[in-house]
């Protein structure tokens, strides 16, 4: 997954992924390399994200099952 498609899906600039994913791969939250994404630590990326990634997550549950 490319930068480019990320800021597509999102809808922001793919500058802004890709400082953001700087910022994520420095505190150790991810790794990524050729366009291949892991997530290394999702507590902390959870704790790291605005309140609403635990709205959707509850949402998505009672929909969902």
């Amino acid at each position: 997954m490319t930068h480019e498609f990320m800021a597509m899906m999102l809808g922001v600039r793919r500058a802004g992924v890709t400082v953001i994913a700087g910022s994520l791969k420095q505190a150790g939250l991810i790794s990524y390399t050729n366009g291949s994404m892991t997530i290394l630590d999702r507590p902390s990326l959870e704790s790291a994200s605005c309140e609403c990634y635990g709205i959707v997550q509850r949402h998505l549950k009672q929909l969902l099952g």
